[in-house]
Order: C-alpha cells, then structure tokens, then sequence
C-alpha cells in the first residue's frame, strides 16, 4: 500500500502592519487601473438658495509621477495629523500614571473585584456607546482599561478589548444627549427638508428618546453577545504556577503573625490615605471640568465657543474648546488623580518614580506608534483616491432611483448605507452626499427628516467595526496584539474581523429592529418629534 503523503501548506501570519503595507500597495495600484474609467455623479444642496448642485467625482490616480510624489511628500503630514495619535498618548501617559501609582490596582480590588462579571460588561458597553457623544476618546481610553478590569477578574484581556471597542464601535449612532455628531448632520437634513418644507426646522433634541432606549438596548444586547459568544471562546486566564523557593518558605515561617498583621495594617492605611487625596483630587478637578464648560459665571465658560447663540453649539459646535480639548482634560485628569494616590499612599517618593513607573507602563506604545504610522498611509491614500466617495455617490443614485417607498425603501437605504460606511467612514461627509437623495423622497412618504438623521447613524454603527478604514480600528488591532499570548501568530486585520462578526450581525438585527419597529409603533424620536410627519 503506497501511503500519499499530504501537502500541506503552512497559512502565513502576517503581521497587521504588512497587511496595511500590503494594502497601500493595492490602493495605488487599483487606483492606476480605476482612474478615467470609474466615476459618479451625485447632487449636494447649496444650503444659500436651496439649489441642486451636480458633482462629478472620478478615480485620482497615484500610479503616476504626481500621485508617488503626493504619497511621499504627504507621509509625514498623514502621521502626525492621524486623529487617534494625539489621543492615544495623551490618554495613555493619564493611564500610566494611574497603573504605576497602584491606583487601578486599588479600584480593581475594592471595586471590580466585587463586582458581578455581567454587569462589569454591561457598564463597559454602555459608557462606551455614550462616549461617542463627544469624539471617539471612548477607543483610546476604555479599550486599555476594560483590558485592565477583565485580566484583574481572571478574564482574558482579549475580550474586554472586544466588549469596549464593539461598544464605542458598533454603538456610534446613539448615546444618552446631543453630541457634536447631530450638529454637524443638522445643517444638511434641514437643507434636504427644506426642498419639501421652506419652513422646516430640525431641533438638537429631535432625536433624543431614541437615543436613550437605543443605548439601553444595545447595552444590553451586546452584553449578552460578549458574555454568551466571545467570553466563552476566549476563556479564563491559565492560572499561573506558584513558584516558591526555599528562601522565600523560610522568610514567611520566620515572620510571626504580629508583624504581618502589622504590615497589612499598614499597607491598608497606606492605600486608604492615597484613595483619599485621589478622591479629593477628583472631586477638584471634576468642579473645575464643570464649572469650564458654565457659561455667565465669573472667569467661567473657558471651554465654550461663546460666538455660538446656544448652549448645546457652544459646547458641540465646529469651533468649541470643550470638544477639541477633551482628551487633554481625560488625561490630565487621570495624571492628577494618579499623582494623589502616588504620593499619598507612598508609591512615589519623588517625581523619578512617576517616571520610572511610567516608562513601565508605556512600553507597548512604540509598537502601537509604528502600526499607526502605516495605517495612516494607508487611510489617506485611500481617501485620495476617492473610491469611497464614488461609492457613496453610487449609493445616492440606487436610491434615488428605486421608485417605490415606505418600509421597504426604509430598509434598502438602511442597508445600502451601511455598505457605503465601509468604505467612506466619516457621517458628515456620507450625508452631504445621501441626505438630497433620502430626506426629500421619504418625506413625500410621511417619514419625518428627524427619524432619517438618526437612520443613518444607526447604519454607520452597523459597520463602523469592521472596516479598516475607520481611524481607530487600527486601535483596536494593536491592543488586540498587546494582549495577543501567542506572538508568532500575530492578530491580523481579517482575524480580527473575524473574532467581531458576530457580534456586527446582531448588533445589525438589532438595530434593524430598532429602526422598523419604531417607526411602525409611531413612539416619539424626540420631544414633539416623531417618525412619521
């Protein structure tokens, strides 16, 4: 018997940051190939006089003297101006400080520890849909720190970097208030209504019921989904050997009971005097947070943009300081509390020590900084060749052309718009191109333009997680890496689109359900607001 012998081939690993090389390369490449031959036309509304405008948007091709010299020239201006790096080291010297001090370990041990593994999730999930109300801080912060909480419970850290990344991710349609998303969509919705309506108006409220159930909702279904599907998948910590030595055996027997209860007094006293100078130092900070962003006080309202007549535009608007410093704020807050607990439980005698502790904690950033710097050239190059943007402008066109309305259309444009996030990530500039082709129609068929706003977000979130277009998806894959335990199979961009799917298909259900059965009921969106006109 003559025994074959099976070639098997070995699947290659690679690294995420040669994917994103990889990528690049193919970018430019089908940029070559596309340019002259793939274009759209779309309509945008001038918002003076209400009038159609036609756009015409072909491939730009970098497969050329022009376009190599554009992507050299421009490398260092995609890294630098990458929006997930200023964050990620403001936010990660705050956390370092907050580690090297003890002070994650003392909340992990008198709080996290006591507390129930589902509902840890749930809180997870929930601050971070509601931390999409100003940015995406909610990434570069919970991400680390639901990593921090899950390994102090004896849970891989690999899922609690899941269970925060799909709550910033696959939550980014909703929170519990306005954020600086509905102001910057408001504009163009009233633009689009007032095709229909040259009276129109769209509050900054208009959605806000929705937005709260929608946020409990997702809550809780994604909890369900991270402690039912990817808990169990990832399992437990491996219980690490207890290595004592002889030395070590000797020391303890020769330690009465006296002196160790002594030493655990004192150790006790220690983080309890810390815990209190950090909470004293919070209390301050948050008052002084506050009293920033209060408008007519004296020296008050340093953070609003006060050529704004609202309050909500003042602290959201394009211009406000609020918005623009709030990872800065995040940070400094967590370094001051930080330095408090430090100092005041002993942890740190001397400003070395920060420093020291520091460079500990911060010692994953340079793989972090590489992998940002090749996933910014790869972004950008992407978004230069306006692929996406035709895309988009496509997108526009079937729906404008599909003649029935009603539930049906409702579900084909949630859809389709879902699949146009994949490839052009910023809702600003999605609805310049979407809301001319979706407000006015849907409007003839009695659905409010309020309701639409929100039908966007909502299909943004369907697949803001699993596009590597997203700016901080690239967060994601590199803490995916950092809690990876088997370095010679690297968490790639596909696996780790892989390990999230299933959580992106009934988040997608959900929504969907969400959206339909809301609109059917006809419960208000907003105060005075509904789905329907």
């Amino acid at each position: 018997m003559n025994k074959k012998k099976k070639l098997r081939l070995k699947r290659p690993h690679f690294h995420p940051v040669t994917v994103y090389i990889i990528l690049t390369v193919l970018t430019v490449i089908l940029s070559g190939i596309l340019s002259g031959r793939f274009q759209t036309t779309y309509s945008t509304i001038n918002a003076t006089d209400l009038s159609i405008v036609q756009n015409t948007v072909s491939v730009t091709n970098l497969l050329n003297y022009d376009g190599l010299k554009y992507i050299i020239s421009n490398a260092a201006t995609n890294f630098i101006s990458f929006a997930p790096l200023s964050m990620l080291i403001m936010t990660s010297i705050g956390i370092a400080v907050m580690m090297s001090s003890g002070l994650m370990d003392f909340l992990s041990k008198h709080l996290f520890s006591k507390m129930n593994n589902k509902v840890i999730t749930f809180i997870i999930i929930c601050i971070g849909i509601i931390s999409t109300i100003i940015n995406d801080i909610g990434y570069v912060i919970l991400i680390p720190l639901a990593a921090s909480i899950y390994e102090t419970k004896g849970r891989n850290p690999l899922s609690g970097v899941i269970a925060a990344f799909c709550g910033v991710a696959f939550g980014t349609g909703t929170t519990i208030f306005t954020g600086s998303a509905e102001v910057s969509l408001i504009p163009y919705t009233t633009s689009a209504a007032r095709l229909v309506d040259a009276n129109f108006h769209v509050s900054l409220l208009s959605n806000l019921f929705i937005m709260i159930a929608s946020t409990i909702i997702l809550s809780l279904v994604g909890t369900i989904i991270i402690e039912k599907i990817i808990v169990p998948r990832f399992g437990r910590i491996k219980e690490k050997k207890e290595e004592e030595t002889t030395e070590e055996i000797e020391v303890i027997e020769n330690l009465d009971e006296e002196t160790i209860e002594q030493e655990r007094l004192n150790t006790e006293y220690k983080e309890k005097r810390g815990f209190k100078f950090a909470l004293i130092a919070f209390i301050v900070m948050l008052f002084l947070f506050i009293y920033s962003v209060i408008p007519n006080l004296p020296l008050s309202g340093m953070l609003l943009d006060m050529n704004e007549t609202t309050y909500l535009r003042q602290i959201f608007g394009d211009n406000s300081y609020f918005q623009d410093g709030f990872t800065y704020m995040m940070a400094l807050l967590f370094i001051v509390t930080g330095l408090a607990y430090g100092f005041g439980s002993k942890t740190y005698k001397n400003d070395r020590d920060v420093f020291e502790g520091c460079h500990e904690n911060l010692k994953h950033l340079g793989g972090i900084l590489i992998l940002i710097f090749f996933a910014s050239q790869f972004i950008f190059t992407f978004r230069r060749t306006n692929i996406g943007t035709i895309l988009t402008g496509i997108v526009a066109n079937v729906i404008d052309s599909i003649s029935f309305g009603g539930i049906p259309l409702l579900v084909i444009a949630i859809l389709l718009m879902a699949l146009a996030n994949l490839f052009l990530t910023t809702p600003q500039a999605k609805w310049v191109i979407l809301a001319p082709v979706i407000v006015p129609p849907l409007m003839q068929f009695n659905i409010a333009p309020q309701f639409l706003q929100f039908v966007l977000r909502a299909a943004d979130s369907m697949t803001n997680g699993i596009t590597p277009l997203s700016t901080f998806f690239v967060i994601f894959i590199a803490y995916m890496n950092i809690y990876n335990k088997d370095k010679n199979k690297p968490i790639g961009i596909f696996g780790a689109i892989k390990m999230i799917m299933p959580y992106c298909l009934i988040i997608s259900v959900t929504w969907l359900i969400i959206l339909i059965g809301w609109y059917i009921i006809g419960l208000p969106i907003g105060p005075g607001v509904y789905p329907t006109l």
